[in-house]
């Protein structure tokens, strides 16, 4: 295995800050109070949680793919909300489970970023697809679930055939997501042992050739080395 010295290990971690997305340029938007007190129709109805008059709605013709300003269907809002009623009554009246909204955000992804497994579990019942290539990052919820150290979130789309590998367009996968945006705590530590159990690649490097291995080592996560290097063995 090719190690990094202290010095390459600081360069490295120092790139990795200007890689990193702030917490403030997250691009997913939930609505916010003003865009609430503007929704009509079926967007109303979906950020209230009323189902039946979501079905009213429809069944007077009511378009569920309609868009606000910022591309969300209502079901997004609906997502957004965890209103499960909700969304079950959109999904029945022709609703997109796979649609994306303007920032190519979906209903799994809206989900798996806030963490809220039950509503993971309702849109893949619903039809959503874990293997959908979301965000301007060009990534999955299975990535956007680690990144963030949602393992139960990360459980369930593993399970439910979420690409363990895919490499998002900053040359990530999820594993090297848990590693480079966690903090190597416990959360983090239970999505890699997650993904390491489900069949993950542990030696797929980052665009520079780095390892979550190096990264692991590199950041001090020694919790993490040492279940890579198990992996590895």
């Amino acid at each position: 295995m090719r190690r990094i010295g202290t010095r390459a290990a600081g360069l490295l971690l120092a790139g990795l800050i200007v890689l990193l997305p702030s917490r403030d340029s997250r691009p997913q938007v939930a609505p916010d109070a003003d865009e609430t007190r503007a929704y009509t129709g079926l967007h109303r109805a979906a950020t209230l949680g009323d189902a039946a008059e979501i079905r009213r709605l429809i069944a007077e013709g009511a378009d569920p793919g309609a868009r606000d300003s910022r591309g969300r269907t209502p079901l997004h809002v609906a997502a957004f909300g965890a209103k499960a009623e909700a969304m079950r009554a959109l999904v029945q009246g022709g609703a997109d489970p796979n649609a994306l909204e303007a920032q190519r955000y979906d209903i799994v992804t809206i989900a798996a970023v806030r963490g809220d497994a039950e509503t993971v579990r309702l849109a893949l019942r619903l039809g959503a697809s874990p293997r959908n290539v979301t965000s301007p990052y060009d990534g999955t919820a299975l990535i956007a679930a680690a990144h963030l150290g949602h393992a139960e979130v990360v459980r369930i789309l593993a399970e439910a055939g979420a690409p363990l590998d895919h490499v998002n367009n900053l040359g990530w996968t999820a594993l090297l997501e848990a590693v480079i945006l966690g903090d190597g705590g416990t959360r983090h530590v239970a999505v890699l042992r997650i993904l390491v159990a489900a069949g993950a690649a542990v030696d797929l490097a980052d665009r520079h050739g780095v390892t979550p291995l190096a990264h692991a080592r590199a950041r001090g996560f020694g919790e993490m080395v040492e279940l890579l290097a198990t992996a590895r063995r």
